[in-house]
């Protein structure tokens, strides 16, 4: 038992996916996992322990926003023995060419800051992601017949953004898409030696204005836990 996760010592598995949403966390849990458990409820933010064809895997609601997912990805790699944690989320698209409904693999996180920029101090750190985990996951992808997205995405530390000129740069560098999480992850795991990636769904476009439903939004979340699952368990 940790500060925020009320798991007993065993409850957490070493692979872990964390969906910001504790009620999508509940949904996949129940959808993707046999035997599924609930393991942790402080804060309402839920987890679940089960298995996915043979594999122990918890999936734990991170909450919004880096502060909050650097609190949970900390706990379950320091007080868990957490080793492979994987984002499953929604993002913006900042590309004409990158769709609603399409999966990005996030291979870079870049941020204005982070939770951890106060250890990092005057280093301007890259964060990215585990290549044989991005590797894997868009094996994963491909064999579903899904053509993912491959780069770096923008996490943001503020959701409603007025910063035209920032997001503008963001675009004209390449950034595929926004969210507010990877680049706390992709630093927090680099820290302790464990592996992490992000794999996004597009729910909005940013350049169009468009925006999945909330049925649809559920429809392609499950192919992006789909994806993140098999990626964890590639061979």
């Amino acid at each position: 038992m940790s500060i925020h996760i009320g798991a007993n010592p065993g409850e957490i598995a070493r692979t872990v996916l964390m969906p910001g949403d504790p009620l999508r966390a509940k949904w996949a849990a129940e959808t993707f996992l046999s035997d599924p458990r609930q393991v942790n409820g402080v804060r309402e933010m839920l987890g679940f322990t089960g298995t996915w064809q043979g594999h122990d895997v918890t999936i734990q609601g991170s909450g919004m926003g880096m502060p909050s997912l650097s609190i949970y990805a900390n706990e379950l790699i320091r007080d868990f023995g957490a080793k492979t944690l994987i984002r499953i989320g929604s993002c913006g698209s900042m590309q004409a060419h990158v769709a609603l409904r399409d999966v990005v693999i996030a291979m870079t996180a870049s941020s204005t800051t982070t939770p951890s920029s106060t250890l990092l101090r005057e280093v301007n750190f890259a964060p990215c992601a585990d290549w044989g985990l991005l590797r894997a996951a868009v094996r994963a992808a491909e064999a579903r017949g899904v053509t993912p997205h491959v780069g770096g995405i923008y996490s943001s530390d503020t959701f409603y953004d007025e910063r035209e000129d920032l997001t503008g740069q963001m675009t004209r560098h390449g950034t595929l898409a926004v969210e507010m999480e990877a680049a706390e992850l992709y630093t927090v795991a680099a820290r302790h030696g464990a592996r992490a990636l992000a794999v996004l769904t597009v729910s909005d476009h940013l350049q169009t204005g468009e925006a999945l439903s909330s049925a649809e939004r559920e429809q392609g979340f499950g192919e992006m836990v789909e994806i993140a699952l098999r990626a964890a368990f590639d061979p």
